[in-house]
């Protein structure tokens, strides 16, 4: 059996994840294990006797969450049921968290550290806040790295958005939110601070995204140049552009702990979004006009 149990192993970052950690990494998802069932999680977390779990598990559909209350199931009861099994077996837990549990409303451009105490003002943040605490009061050894704007190669993201509807609509203008910051964090990336923190088995809470900051409206451009695309993306507020989620207007992370512990890994964003557009320009083309046409 392998030693490495990555949860989610079909998602964006579950993907990536099980790329970086190779022949040492079982995958494992929905319907094969459901963290939310305690019965089933444990039964299986027994069967496979992992040495450690990577949570890439989540109710990640922001919006949704504002209506639907199973996200507490997957957010916040899963990773409780993950760490007993990890504090009971003397297993180590790297469990993924966000921005979203603080509130967005510190200063902008001043980043926010992991002494920050949270305060979310979202279901999807207070979710997943719950489950940060589930965790750490587990009494497990366990590691907390909450990323923000995430994107990647595998699964939906703003990128593959924003890419798609250029292509569908080459001459539309798109308005594109240009008061949120943030530090937009590729998947595979962060799948390589993980396997970096899981080997020293670091434990606490640790940010993790990539270095700088910039607006939706700033990721958009870079990316669609990047790319060698035209787009016509014009900057709005967040008050033109409503969404049943109060968003944070100040995601910016800084990987203080990490840089503590010489594990960061992370390059400036823009340097991350040049590595993924020269990795995956193609593929991410042919998805993309595969579902215009």
């Amino acid at each position: 059996m392998s030693n490495l149990l990555v949860i989610g192993n079909k998602g964006q970052l579950g993907t990536d994840c099980m790329s970086v950690f190779g022949e040492e990494a079982l995958g494992i998802d929905l319907p094969e294990i459901d963290i939310s069932d305690r019965f089933q999680c444990l039964e299986k977390l027994n069967e496979l006797r992992p040495e450690v779990i990577v949570n890439c598990a989540a109710y990640t559909a922001v919006d949704a969450c504002e209506s639907d209350p199973s996200c507490w199931r997957a957010n916040a009861d899963g990773p409780k049921h993950l760490a007993e099994w990890t504090a009971d077996n003397n297993a180590f837990l790297a469990h993924i968290s966000t921005d979203y549990v603080f509130s967005g409303d510190k200063p902008l451009f001043q980043s926010l550290e992991e002494s920050e105490a949270p305060n979310p003002v979202s279901e999807y943040g207070r979710s997943k806040l719950a489950g940060e605490r589930a965790v750490l009061e587990s009494g497990a050894d366990v590691a907390i790295l909450r990323t923000a704007w995430l994107y990647g190669a595998h699964g939906k993201n703003f990128l593959k958005t924003m890419l798609r509807l250029t292509l569908q609509n080459p001459q539309k203008e798109f308005k594109v939110v240009s008061d949120q910051y943030g530090s937009p964090t590729w998947s595979y990336t962060l799948a390589r601070q993980i396997k970096a923190v899981v080997d020293q088995r670091a434990t606490g809470i640790f940010h993790a995204s990539s270095e700088g900051f910039c607006s939706w409206y700033d990721l958009a451009c870079a990316f669609l140049d990047e790319m060698g695309v035209a787009h016509h993306f014009i900057p709005c507020s967040t008050e033109e552009f409503p969404t049943p989620t109060k968003r944070p207007a100040n995601s910016i992370l800084e990987n203080s702990e990490l840089k503590k512990n010489n594990l960061n890994v992370s390059k400036h964003w823009k340097t991350e979004l040049e590595m993924f557009v020269k990795a995956h320009r193609e593929e991410l083309l042919d998805e993309a006009l595969a579902l215009i046409n």
